[in-house]
């Protein structure tokens, strides 16, 4: 059975729960503690939803797509090859990406984020789903210009790490498995990606395992798999929307 939850701000407080339709189950707590529903309910309506999780980290997948790699004419690599995104760039749905003041390309790159959701460290492959929560959508922005603009050293932090360059959500659900979805970026109502995770060079459980070897992963800290073809340019005025079926969509405004 899936389960799709959220953390929201309603009268003032900052609260969680399970999404029912088109209410909100409360739920008192600690999301991945054993956590224990309310007989109070709230209209979704009337909340404001917040990231899902608080992460420590974001860890975001480079070239982890075969038909991406493919394009670009990329080694398959042998181990993942990642990089963090900073927690001034984590961003609410349905909030603003913003502009930065330096000139260039910005791009969005819609993805599939693993949600941690117990302290792992070390743990194989066999073990990995045991600690993955669940699953949301995110949408990886970058600075493309400022990426590779040095040719002494790439950029990954700067290009990706800008305010308000991580926005995910809006729920993480559980009890999915990841193969069967599907990725779907929407810029300005034209569909510009739609890719199966299932291309994914490194599974699910292989990135947890291979991760959790070189840094402990907390409760809430979220992967983000990488992207596939259709990243494109967004134009100040853009919306954009990362659309996984049993998750939902992410939506979020560019200026």
């Amino acid at each position: 059975m899936t389960q799709s939850w959220a953390r929201f701000l309603h009268d003032g407080a900052i609260r969680f729960g399970v999404l029912e339709g088109t209410q909100i189950r409360v739920h008192a707590g600690d999301m991945f503690a054993n956590p224990k529903p309310t007989n109070i309910s709230v209209r979704l309506a009337d909340v404001k939803l917040l990231t899902p999780t608080t992460p420590t980290k974001v860890v975001a997948l480079w070239n982890n797509f075969r038909a991406l790699g493919q394009k670009l004419n990329l080694q398959i690599p042998p181990e993942p090859l990642y990089f963090l995104k900073t927690p001034n760039a984590y961003l609410n749905p349905d909030e603003t990406i913003m502009k930065p003041s330096c000139d260039g390309k910005v791009v969005f790159e819609g993805e599939l984020g693993i949600v941690i959701g117990r302290r792992c460290k070390e743990v194989s492959e066999a073990q990995a789903l045991e600690y993955v929560f669940g699953y949301t959508c995110a949408n990886d922005v970058t600075h493309a210009d400022i990426l590779n603009r040095d040719p002494s050293f790439a950029q990954w932090v700067r290009a990706k790490g800008f305010d308000t360059f991580c926005p995910f959500g809006p729920v993480v659900t559980t009890g999915l498995d990841p193969a069967t979805l599907t990725v779907r970026t929407i810029l300005n109502g034209d569909v510009r990606q739609d890719y199966p995770v299932s291309d994914m060079l490194f599974s699910v459980p292989q990135l947890v395992a291979r991760l959790s070897a070189d840094m402990t992963l907390f409760p809430g800290d979220v992967i983000l798999c990488g992207t596939s073809v259709g990243v494109g340019s967004m134009k100040p005025g853009s919306d954009v929307q990362v659309e996984i079926a049993g998750i939902g969509v992410l939506r979020n405004r560019f200026e």
